[in-house]
């Protein structure tokens, strides 16, 4: 059906209640505009309409007919286990909303999957994407896997607003804990001491996640109450656990300042941690902040170039490949305020390649040098703070109170530096995983691994061989620009706009 108006669109609250009235009997609504200065017909779709005639409304109408979209476009997901022989493949489709990328590529990084391959497209009014995804074991997914629902209720009305909880998409609830943020320098022995303070205060660490980068640490770490098991609300208790946590952070030679956060509610840890550190400028280096990173480390690759013609800046990104590689990049270009609105993804070998066509919130490509090299700089530390530097330990026993405590104490009384640990209680199983290096950066020494082990208990504590402190080959460095787009655009771009001009206009 279509609506003619043959003048320019009200801005009254009363045509405006006759037009949600009106637009909720039709599922796909455009109309005629007369443009009063070339005097030609124009066809626009609903969304377009909307947005021109309230770009001026309050937020409360902007919101209501958000939603309004949303249920006269609800996302589509269908999931293709028969095109591709080595992979899913997964299309979403949808009405365009800030973050919406990140939270499809949140969904399926919480669910461990790997993209092998991604073409995005999310320019205008709709969102349009494929995947090509594996599971961690690089099979296709099996036909009863129901991934499609949970991106449907991510994208969908009840799904997460971008706009809440800081910016976080793709939220967990931790409601049976007290959420401990922390960001500050690293130094050796600084999680013992953190832990410490909290086993001094009758907290027990349910869950955890520690990253470290460019001698910088944030955490997160989940507690309860030792006596109750329930969540710490009580106000004075907690402002002397931040505090406490406060002194221990600063140190001596902290000259960025260290952060603490306590708070109850909804957090995702990988989505916060990031924020962390981009918050803590994790990306600078200054002469206390240098970091020896040695000559065959992971140098990722990312230049930064601006299509003149089509108003994009183009970011292409190439290092190692590894898991949710693409989940850390999103994140970061989300929380610098850029927009991707086209994307092609090629993660099939040893490298990964990701091209992004983005502009800033404001509708403008990066316009300086100085912008140019931030981004850079951020999606480089992006890669890096989740890289993997050193031996990995292995914990698994009986949970107790004090348990990190004591193991934390031991790594620092025997001269091990943890650089990342991820911290989860199974029942009353902890599971614990934690990424050592020596005080001097290097290798472990296997008396030194023995000599813990022994401390801590064999059984206990297991070594992963493969993991072992080792880097792989740098990616070859590429003299001037490269375009995944020149390579996969007769493929990858013309399917996405024949596709996404049939979805647009109610074809399909």
């Amino acid at each position: 059906k279509t609506l003619h108006l043959f003048q320019e669109p009200p801005h009254t609250h009363t045509h405006t209640s006759h037009l949600t009235t009106f637009s909720l009997s039709l599922y796909r609504i455009s109309y005629i505009f007369i443009d009063r200065h070339k005097q030609s017909h124009i066809t626009y779709p609903l969304t377009r309409f909307i947005n021109m005639h309230y770009s001026s409304s309050s937020m409360n109408v902007d919101h209501e007919f958000e939603k309004l979209i949303h249920r006269m476009h609800p996302p589509r997901v269908t999931v293709d286990h028969i095109t591709d022989k080595k992979s899913t493949l997964i299309k979403v489709d949808s009405a365009n909303k800030r973050g919406s990328l990140l939270e499809v590529v949140q969904v399926l990084t919480d669910l461990n999957l790997f993209i092998k391959r991604a073409y995005i497209s999310s320019d205008g009014g709709w969102f349009m994407d494929v995947f090509h995804v594996t599971d961690q074991y690089g099979n296709k997914l099996s036909e009863d896997f129901n991934v499609a629902d949970r991106i449907q209720q991510s994208l969908g009305p009840r799904g997460c607003s971008f706009r809440s909880l800081r910016g976080s998409v793709g939220v967990q609830y931790a409601s049976e804990n007290t959420t401990i943020e922390l960001t500050g320098r690293d130094r050796p022995g600084l999680l013992s001491e953190v832990f410490a303070v909290l086993t001094d205060l009758k907290c027990n660490v349910v869950a955890s996640e520690i990253w470290t980068h460019n001698s910088r640490m944030a955490s997160i770490v989940y507690i309860t109450d030792y006596e109750t098991g329930l969540p710490i609300d009580d106000p004075d208790r907690l402002a002397k656990i931040k505090q406490l946590l406060l002194y221990v952070l600063k140190g001596d030679l902290d000259r960025r300042g260290a952060q603490t956060a306590v708070s109850v509610g909804l957090t995702h840890t990988q989505r916060r941690l990031h924020q962390l550190m981009y918050a803590d400028r994790d990306y600078d280096t200054d002469e206390y902040d240098i970091v020896s990173e040695g000559s065959g480390s992971h140098k990722p690759v990312v230049t930064v170039e601006n299509c003149v013609e089509k108003g994009y800046t183009v970011v292409n990104l190439r290092c190692t490949d590894r898991p949710k590689l693409l989940f850390d990049a999103v994140c970061t270009l989300t929380d610098m305020q850029y927009v991707v609105f086209h994307a092609t993804i090629i993660a099939e070998g040893h490298e990964a390649f990701q091209e992004f066509y983005i502009r800033h919130t404001d509708g403008c490509p990066i316009s300086s040098e100085a912008e140019r090299q931030r981004v850079i700089h951020c999606l480089e530390a992006a890669v890096k703070r989740r890289v993997s530097k050193g031996l990995r330990l292995e914990l698994c026993g009986e949970d107790r109170v004090g348990l990190l405590s004591d193991v934390t104490r031991i790594f620092r009384e025997n001269g091990l530096s943890v650089t990342r640990a991820e911290v989860t209680t199974r029942g009353s199983t902890a599971v614990n995983a934690f990424y050592v290096i020596d005080a001097s950066g290097n290798q472990v020494k296997s008396e030194t691994i023995e000599a813990v082990r022994t401390a801590i208990g064999e059984t206990v504590l297991n070594v992963n061989e493969n993991e072992m402190f080792t880097h792989s080959k740098a990616p070859r460095q590429q003299t001037g620009g490269f375009s995944l787009g020149n390579l996969f655009r007769n493929r990858s771009e013309r399917f996405l706009i024949l596709w996404g001009s049939f979805v647009y206009y109610g074809l399909l």
